[in-house]
Parts: structure tokens; C-alpha cells; sequence
């Protein structure tokens, strides 16, 4: 049988590549790409003729079993996603398992991963916990957030440049004390950094257009609690970005902050004599 190889290239740079990695895409007979043009690139910068085949979301249900036959007839073959390590954010994992279960020998050439890259960029310390994408739904999105809130690690989180404004503000309404890096193009020429508290970040970013792929990470949250003008900060957050109102307002904000109703309802009352919110 053949060796399936799961190669990690590189994030944006094209010299953050290993040595092995290299050697590997050259000796193997196949590369199976999640996106057959953007490795091209890569191949062609470093002279490789390796054949490249196409794997990724929409075909690996009929690809993965033509991949695992070629590796049981003694093909070896180099797996690789469009930027970084193979099977955290693209369909890797499936075709891992199918060679596991198929009893084919599976090794790791390691190398870039833009989570972990932009988590040595931030200086936090503590346990880690790798998010990866963030839920899309707005009902999904306001749970999952509120599970969030009560994470004690450090979060490595990815996000679409046009989701970043909107994503950063829901998070520092349930989580305004933790310190936040974003960094957009990792490794690229364009590449740009922002780091402090989460709801300062947020305002920083809001209404700025933003381009490229961005990697967060949240520090682990300071012990103190947090004062009323979090709350109405959260409420305001929540009343701007989702459209909410009134009853649903307050009991989303509750849901996702973990406080009494009550309690929310009372800040919420206070904006609205402010006139500050509907």
C-alpha cells in the first residue's frame, strides 16, 4: 500500500514551507488539492511536476473512494489544503478516516496553521481552545456566543472580513473583558494587526472596509465582574446590529450573558428613559 502524506503549505508566503515538505510533493505520484489553481502556484514557484487531482467539499464523496483506491494499488499520495495544515477548516478529515479504516498508513508533514500562528502573535497565555468558524444564524450564532461567554481559555477563532464587524461587536457585548487580536492577510504582503480590549477593537473596526481572511483571538477573561455599563453596552450591541426590541431584546441578552431577566430588563428600562434606545 501507498502513504497518504497531509501536507502543510504555506498561509500566504510562499517560503513558509519545510524542507521535507518540499521533498514530499516532488517523490509522491499524486497531490490531491483543494483548490487545483491555487497550488499550482505554489508548485510552479518551487519547479514541481507533480500530477494534481481535485479534492474538496463537493466532490469528496465520490473522490475520496478513487483516492483510497490508488493509495491500496501502492500510490503514494500528498494531500493539501489551499493555505496551511490539511483537515482543520477544508474536507481533510474524511479522506484521513477512509485510510485509517482502509488500514493505509497516514503521516503528517507539518508546518503552517494560521490559528496557531496568529495565537503566537497575540502574547496570551493560558489554555487554548481552537473555535475554527463561527455558526451563521443569527438564533445559532446569540447561543453559541452565550457558551462562549462562559469559556475560561483563550479562543482562536476565523471569520470572513465581512462578517468581522458584526462578529466583533456581538462578542464584546457577552465578553467585554477579554483582550483580542485580529490579523488579516497572516503572512501576506497587506498584512494588518489590531490588539487590545475586545470593545475597543470592535468600535475600531466598525464601518472600516476590510479585506482578506482574518484570524481572532480572545485572551482568557480577567476575574473581575462586569459593571452595569457593560450590560447596557451589550444591550445597545444587540438593539444596533440584530434589530432587536423590547421583550426579545432582553431576553436574548439575558440568554447569551447568563443574567437574571430581571436584571437586564432594569438596564434596559434605564437606556430607554435615556432615550438611547426603542
Amino acid at each position: 500500500m501507498g502513504v497518504l502524506y497531509l501536507v502543510a503549505t504555506p498561509i500566504g508566503n510562499l517560503e513558509d514551507i519545510t524542507l521535507r515538505a518540499l521533498r514530499i510533493l516532488k517523490e509522491v505520484d499524486l497531490i490531491a488539492a483543494e483548490d487545483t489553481r491555487h497550488t499550482k502556484k505554489l508548485l510552479n514557484h518551487y519547479g514541481i511536476t507533480t500530477p494534481l487531482i481535485s479534492y474538496r467539499s463537493h466532490n469528496q464523496g465520490s473522490r475520496g473512494p478513487e483516492l483510497i483506491r490508488r493509495l491500496q494499488t501502492g500510490q503514494n499520495l500528498a494531500l493539501v489544503t489551499d493555505a496551511g495544515t490539511p483537515g482543520i477548516s477544508d474536507p481533510g478529515a474524511d479522506l484521513v478516516n477512509r485510510a485509517w479504516e482502509a488500514g493505509i498508513k497516514v503521516e503528517t508533514v507539518p508546518g503552517p496553521a494560521a490559528g496557531v500562528a496568529a495565537l503566537s502573535l497575540s502574547g496570551f497565555k493560558g489554555d487554548i481552545i481552537f473555535i475554527g468558524f463561527l455558526p451563521r444564524g443569527e438564533g445559532r450564532r446569540l447561543k453559541f456566543f452565550g457558551e462562549l461567554a462562559l469559556e475560561p481559555r483563550v479562543l482562536i477563532i476565523y471569520e470572513s472580513p465581512r462578517r468581522l464587524a458584526r462578529t466583533l461587536t456581538e462578542l464584546a457585548g457577552v465578553m467585554p473583558h477579554r483582550q483580542v487580536l485580529v490579523v488579516r492577510e497572516l503572512t501576506k504582503r497587506f498584512e494588518q494587526t489590531w490588539r487590545g480590549p475586545l470593545p475597543e477593537v470592535a468600535a475600531q473596526l466598525r464601518g472600516l472596509e476590510i479585506k482578506g481572511e482574518c484570524a481572532l483571538v480572545l485572551s482568557c477573561p480577567s476575574a473581575r465582574p462586569a459593571p452595569e455599563v457593560d450590560l447596557k453596552g451589550a444591550l445597545l450591541s444587540l438593539a444596533r446590529e440584530q434589530g432587536l426590541r423590547g421583550r426579545r431584546l432582553t431576553e436574548t441578552a439575558a440568554a447569551a450573558l447568563k443574567l437574571p431577566r430581571r436584571q437586564v430588563y432594569q438596564a434596559y428600562l434605564a437606556l430607554k428613559e435615556q432615550g438611547q434606545i426603542g
